[in-house]
């Protein structure tokens, strides 16, 4: 068999941190079966879908390196859930239902007040043909449910285990809104079927309605597909994500300048039994991938360990990885030795550029003590210097002026990079140069 996942998101808002979790352990899966990852575009509300969303969503997954071997919009294939809803009304598993949302309300609401469980009391089954008349004259237009058969549906869930869900609690899903246009429910299940979707990977928030797909595709004589539904994220205190750290949107993540690995190293591994580690390329957490890793207690999402991750990240990528990006910031004067140099203190890949204009100019330096800096520049000396030139002109320095430790040392750093951290002076100074090194030690304010 031929494994194939999909991610299916709804082009009704950007990603967030939840639903690309869901896009990377699909394509994980994916990749580490040697099968297929495949993105839907759940677009059948046309209410709230939006293209620029859809146009989003790819950017997003483009930008995480979540390449997809085939794309597809649920828009475009009505005619495959008209047949199928056809299908189920001819076997008599979808039934019309004439209620409005407000008399559904006090259903629930009466059933709440008895203690019972607010399941819907398929009264539209008993209708006669009179009434359904009746409705229809009034302009009652029939949304359709699924008419569920009450029994346990089970299944091995690749995460979660042996599952069971008794469909006698579950109310009959709504397949067909009133103007005739599908929930999500019916198009899901026959997208999963048609495309032969092997597993599908997605959140524990959709235990309940596994089991009603399966009762769906079973209908439908689709093969049903292998299950894994991975606990949800909350907060770092374990407060429900979104009423603390927001939507946590993917764009967000990239206009903070964060590298996609970081969050994709953070992904992969969050909720697993594995540590998390710092991955430079994607395909790295390929081979370590493994969903009976993951456990049902809920992980804690924290926006602050991205961006530890994404500074240990930069610390570890080789100069060969970032020499185009360097270039494409216009940053055409640094090779391999600046970047070696600047990347243990980069937070984030954009400070390099700071870090160049410290090395080539120009800058205004922080004089502490003119005098001593004058007679240091009278002791830098000639070039070609190397990581060595530091440590000679300081013991040059130290011994015709007496210093030693901080005020040797700090007053030549501020004066020479405006700064009082950064890379070690040793590998700094070579790549500031003679030139801009004595204009900043007698700079003339």
């Amino acid at each position: 068999m031929t494994t194939k996942t999909r991610f299916a998101p709804s082009p009704t808002g950007y990603l967030h941190v939840g639903n690309v979790r869901a896009a990377l352990l699909n394509w994980l899966f994916a990749r580490k079966t040697g099968g297929a990852f495949i993105v839907r575009i759940d677009d059948t509300d046309t209410e709230r879908s939006e293209e620029a969303y859809v146009e989003a969503i790819r950017e997003d997954l483009t930008w995480l390196g979540l390449s997809w071997d085939k794309t597809f919009r649920q828009s475009e294939r009505q005619t495959l859930y008209d047949e199928a809803a056809e299908k189920l009304r001819a076997d008599g598993r979808l039934y019309a239902c004439y209620e409005t949302p407000e008399e559904l309300e006090i259903k629930r609401k009466l059933q709440l007040a008895r203690r019972l469980p607010p399941v819907y009391d398929r009264a539209a089954l008993k209708l006669t043909e009179a009434e359904r008349e009746k409705y229809e004259a009034e302009g009652r237009k029939p949304h359709w449910r699924f008419l569920l058969n009450q029994r346990d549906v089970s299944w091995d869930d690749l995460i979660r285990g042996p599952v069971t869900i008794d469909t006698a609690s579950l109310s009959d899903p709504v397949l067909i809104r009133e103007d005739g246009t599908p929930l999500y429910t019916l198009p899901s299940v026959v997208d999963d079927g048609e495309m032969a979707i092997s597993h599908v990977i997605r959140g524990e928030d959709h235990v309940a309605n596994t089991a009603v797909q399966i009762q769906i595709a079973e209908a439908l004589d689709y093969v049903v597909p292998t299950y894994a539904h991975f606990a949800l994220f909350t907060g770092p205190q374990g407060e429900p994500l979104s009423k603390r750290l927001g939507s946590l949107a993917i764009r967000d993540f990239r206009a903070d300048g964060l590298e996609p690995m970081a969050l994709n190293s953070l992904l992969a591994r969050l909720g697993s039994a594995d540590p998390v580690e710092a991955r430079l390329h994607l395909e790295d957490c390929v081979p370590e991938f493994d969903l009976s890793r993951f456990g049902r207690a809920a992980p804690k999402f924290d926006p602050e360990e991205v961006k530890h991750l994404n500074a240990r990240i930069l610390h570890a990528t080789p100069y060969g990885d970032v020499a185009q990006r360097l270039k494409a910031m216009g940053l055409d004067d640094t090779d391999e030795n600046f970047w070696e140099t600047v990347r243990p203190n980069l937070a984030v890949f954009a400070d390099v550029s700071a870090w160049a204009k410290i090395m080539h100019g120009p800058i205004e330096p922080v004089i502490e003590d003119a005098d001593y800096l004058k007679e240091a520049a009278g002791l830098l000396p000639p070039e070609p210097w190397s990581d060595e030139t530091w440590s000679a002109w300081t013991s040059a320095i130290k011994q015709a002026t007496g210093r030693k430790g901080k005020p040797l040392f700090h007053p030549l750093r501020m004066a020479l990079t405006g700064l009082d951290h950064g890379p070690e002076m040793k590998h700094l100074l070579p790549l500031i140069g003679r030139e801009r090194a004595l204009a900043r030690l007698v700079f003339d304010q």
